[in-house]
């Protein structure tokens, strides 16, 4: 299975893609920042990004997508524009069909780092060690698109098999 992580925003959107084997062990794929300019307008902006996970979505191919929840932040526009980007990636994974997970930042950190309270270092070189790379991931937002891929790897993964597995129940049942 090719998951595609993503650490949504604006100025800066990690995108990390991992292969999970059959005994649930995380491949480092590829691992990049989507940027777009700070002084253009946000549908423009938006347009780009668009456009920018469109090319990332054709040339890996994932199966499935995990973006990070946005929260509460203590600067409404920031918030605002992080949502605006995850809604983006949701829009584009549904377009192609793809099943979508979405992760806090708490879980996240939970499943690489087994605390949910984790510094962005102690994620950083969990996600590492994981994916036996030579090299922390940099910056955050590549480390944390790569985090949200082994999260949804080791935590979605069960959850959609059992959503799937009742959905389909249900559908006998009607």
């Amino acid at each position: 299975m090719r998951i595609l992580g993503v650490d949504p925003g604006l100025t800066r959107c990690g995108v990390g893609v991992i292969e999970l084997d059959a005994r649930r062990k995380a491949r480092f794929v590829a691992v990049n920042v989507l940027r777009t300019p700070a002084e253009a307008d946000l549908p423009s902006r938006l347009g780009q990004l668009a456009a920018q996970l469109s090319e990332v979505l054709e040339e890996f191919e994932p199966d499935v997508v995990a973006v990070e929840r946005v929260f509460s932040q203590h600067n409404v526009r920031s918030a605002m524009d992080t949502a605006s980007a995850a809604a983006v990636v949701m829009l584009a994974a549904n377009q192609r069909s793809l099943p979508v997970g979405i992760y806090t930042p708490t879980e996240v950190k939970a499943a690489v780092t087994g605390t949910g309270r984790a510094d962005k270092a102690q994620v950083t070189a969990m996600v590492a060690r994981i994916l036996n790379l030579t090299e922390l991931p940099k910056p955050a937002d590549a480390a944390d698109s790569l985090a949200l891929a082994i999260c949804h790897a080791w935590r979605g993964v069960a959850q959609m098999r059992i959503a799937g597995a009742v959905s389909k129940q249900n559908r006998a049942v009607s």
